[in-house]
């Protein structure tokens, strides 16, 4: 289907005969491969008696030619899938099958995408960023210290370089504008993380996405914030270098060079919040973030702090 989608992402019309000839099939053929992409990436193509078919807005599609053409480093290489569970399930299956690091993973689609505790990650066709970074990390624990809120500082950088104003993050792995989430952050191990493992770095991070009732939080996205369609492709590359920078930061001082970096950048520092573990509710004041990047949370007038994967912060009702 990638093929026929390469066709008709121009936005213009394109004669079923034509179709056919491009991809070496009969006209009827076309037309059920334009209802599975109907069906499959929820796209909506126009037929027209005498014009042929188009789709409804032309698309952008994620391209390793174009992204290389940006500019984009080659020691990472980039594997692209038009539809997937999710690009940090496929990265997972790679390593497993003992693919070779670093390697990116990017995909157009997923039906599966999950952020943290579970969550399910909506992933239209086409309008958003989903990547999966796959990295060997060796020499233990301290390579991993407040890694997820270094990656969040890398993507809040490149968001603000695209012209995102009021961009801010929220422990331990949101990034938001004004409250509203324009982009998350999902970390998983494989391997001793005391010794030598790989860890997937997935960022999913809201493009062009205008409108979606599935998403069941406030939520923004890039094309929102700047009023202009961002080029995905160029976003990738962006994002890369980005992120080589900050993880070379991080490999060669550890987390401490960050923390106040990211405690400047934090949007609920100094506000009343509730941290969630389970059916356990803490509150307390968000004071920051200690040297290895747990929560600071001021309880009762005595600060603790805290840490963990299944951990979620939530602001007060009456902050």
């Amino acid at each position: 289907m990638l093929k026929l989608l390469n066709l008709l992402k121009d936005g213009r019309f394109h004669s079923g005969e034509e179709l056919g000839a491009a991809l070496g099939v009969s006209r009827s053929a076309v037309w059920k491969q334009l209802q599975n992409l109907q069906s499959e990436c929820s796209l909506t193509i126009h037929k027209v008696r005498g014009r042929g078919y188009q789709l409804s807005t032309p698309l952008q599609l994620l391209d390793t030619q174009a992204i290389g053409e940006h500019g984009h480093t080659p020691q990472w290489p980039v594997l692209v899938y038009e539809t997937i569970d999710s690009t940090n399930a496929e990265a997972l299956r790679l390593i497993g099958q003992g693919r070779s690091t670093p390697f990116l993973v990017l995909a157009e689609s997923q039906t599966a995408g999950r952020g943290r505790r579970g969550r399910q990650w909506i992933s239209p066709f086409a309008e958003n960023l989903y990547y999966s970074l796959v990295l060997r990390v060796e020499g233990g624990m301290r390579q991993l210290e407040g890694l997820s809120l270094v990656v969040g500082l890398a993507v809040m950088r490149v968001l603000q370089a695209l012209g995102v104003k009021g961009v801010g993050l929220k422990w331990p792995n949101d990034v938001l504008v004004r409250d509203h989430k324009v982009a998350g952050i999902l970390l998983e191990l494989v391997g001793d993380p005391a010794d030598i493992c790989h860890v997937v770095i997935g960022i999913g991070i809201n493009v062009n996405m205008q409108a979606n009732a599935q998403v069941d939080q406030a939520w923004t996205s890039l094309r929102r914030e700047t009023g202009k369609e961002v080029d995905r492709n160029h976003l990738v590359v962006a994002l890369g270098r980005q992120l080589g920078h900050e993880l070379e930061r991080h490999r060669q001082h550890g987390f401490t060079v960050f923390r106040d970096e990211w405690e400047q950048a934090h949007a609920w520092q100094g506000r009343e919040a509730s941290l969630i573990a389970g059916n356990t509710r803490i509150d307390g004041v968000v004071r920051g973030i200690d040297a290895q990047g747990g929560l600071r949370l001021e309880i009762e007038g005595v600060e603790k702090s805290f840490s963990g994967g299944e951990l979620s912060l939530r602001l007060r009702d009456d902050s």
